[in-house]
């Protein structure tokens, strides 16, 4: 018996014996054939520097603490503290001592520079009484500096010196697929990271505000929360590529993916603020819409690229350059147009004065053109817009420009904008309200408009337009 179990266990033993060693032998060998998460530092360097064969894939990188690390010292928390709104109380809340106290909202912001100045959303600053900024447990009175409702960028400035300013990336580079972290304080948690990659850029979800808005957002799938907005979206460096601004979503959460104001577009938003009070925003003259494949076949295009013109301004700069209703705008100086996303966002680097070749079809034929790009007055030099903000009435008043007489044809104006409680709101006005009479005199500059409404009582009458190009007259009694 002993003699017939060993002859059978030598060849069994001998068999997993071989057949350990070859897998000890083929194991090493599959794992360095999955290259995708390979430290390469690791390797010799006389294999390190031979060409590859394979092309490595760096992403997603080994962690984002290097991200992270670099970037979320800039992000700051913000405290928008606003009126308040008796409607939410009763009579009950009044008789136990606990009615109505001041509303505060709360979102993200991104130190830019050392000594203060920091940009978030317009919407994150809506009609705030009060700022305040808290960063690493500090907390600054901040200072509005400015804000452009067409593209939710707004500044302010906070008294402090060697603050942590976050590095700057390039949001032009910047490629669909690449990982982005995005840095912000949800649902009031303050300094989260999230990760994602670049879905999509030049994304336009028709959600901003303004005379003239500007959407070509970064689009994200990296998780995005209320109080997300006006953080930082950076790549893997921890450099700023976007301002972090809406989500896409039916609950207010979020449920797939988040967008941002690409960092060049913002930081010359932010650095026109602060320069010069006010965006200059350069102007074609032109109206344009995406080519949808019905409209591509009306007109007989080869392809879906470029805007096409639907109205241009008289006197302004693609009138003057030779450009008509219908021409299919293809290129804008060295930037390629491939729908109104990019068209717009081109536009917004450049300056009143500016002068771009531009590449554009005119029954499917190739043409070119020289456009001087002109500012909201129709000219080309720096403007500085007159404002009139009184607490009183409740409003800052603007004067309208050469482009929204144009729109609303009408030959002057003051326009109402950022309300907050007070005289205008309490007659039913909202933003965008442009008035062009009042007691049948006509309403030109803000600070006259401004200090009659403040002084006056008795019977009023105001006319003008609405924000949807409807004419109004209505009359009030005041006191």
């Amino acid at each position: 018996m002993n003699t017939i179990l060993k002859s059978f266990a030598i060849p069994f033993v001998s068999g997993v014996a071989g057949a350990a060693l070859w897998m000890s032998i083929q194991a090493p060998q599959s794992d360095q054939t999955n290259l995708d998460f390979v430290d390469i530092s690791r390797i010799p360097s006389q294999v390190a520097s031979q060409p590859a064969t394979t092309t490595l894939r760096t992403d997603p990188p080994l962690s984002f603490i290097k991200a992270s690390q670099n970037s979320t010292e800039s992000v700051v928390f913000i405290k928008n503290f606003s009126g308040t709104d008796p409607r939410r109380y009763s009579m009950f809340d009044y008789f136990f001592g606990t009615g109505p106290s001041q509303q505060v909202s709360t979102g993200s912001g991104v130190i830019i520079s050392k000594d203060g100045y920091i940009i978030t959303n317009n919407h994150v600053i809506d009609r705030a009484e009060t700022i305040e900024v808290v960063h690493q447990k500090r907390t600054y009175k901040a200072k509005l500096v400015g804000t452009d409702k067409n593209t939710d960028i707004a500044v302010l400035k906070i008294e402090a010196e060697n603050l942590p300013e976050i590095k700057r990336g390039s949001s032009r580079n910047l490629q669909i697929g690449e990982w982005v972290l995005a840095v912000g304080n949800p649902f009031n948690l303050t300094s989260t990271v999230t990760a994602g990659i670049v879905s999509a850029k030049e994304r336009q979800i028709n959600i901003l505000g303004g005379d003239f808005p500007l959407e070509s957002f970064i689009q994200t799938d990296a998780p995005i929360n209320p109080g997300n907005s006006g953080g930082a979206l950076v790549n893997v460096e921890g450099e700023l590529v976007g301002i972090n601004t809406a989500i896409l979503s039916r609950t207010g959460s979020y449920t797939g993916y988040g967008f941002a104001v690409p960092v060049d577009m913002a930081m010359k938003i932010a650095n026109d603020l602060i320069k010069f009070g006010e965006v200059q925003k350069a102007i074609p003259g032109v109206d344009v819409v995406e080519i949808t494949p019905e409209l591509a076949e009306e007109m007989k295009l080869k392809n879906l690229d470029g805007v096409i013109i639907t109205h241009t301004l008289r006197s302004g700069a693609a009138e003057a350059a030779g450009l008509q209703k219908n021409d299919v705008i293809t290129r804008i100086g060295d930037w390629k147009i491939t729908g109104k996303g990019s068209f717009e966002e081109a536009l917004s680097y450049y300056y009143p004065g500016d002068k771009l070749t531009v590449e554009y079809m005119r029954g499917g034929s190739p043409k070119t053109a020289t456009l001087t790009l002109q500012n909201l007055e129709g000219s080309t030099g720096i403007i500085k817009r007159e404002y009139y903000s009184s607490a009183l009435i409740g409003a800052r008043l603007e004067a309208v420009n050469t482009i929204e007489k144009d729109r609303l044809k009408i030959p002057y104006g003051v326009k109402i904008s950022s309300l907050t409680r007070g005289y205008l709101r309490d007659l039913g006005f909202r933003d965008g309200f442009v008035i062009t009479h009042v007691n049948e005199m006509p309403a030109k500059d803000p600070k006259a408009l401004g200090e009659y409404l403040e002084k006056f009582s008795g019977r009023l009458k105001l006319e003008g337009v609405a924000p949807n190009g409807q004419p109004f007259m209505q009359s009030y009694n005041v006191r």
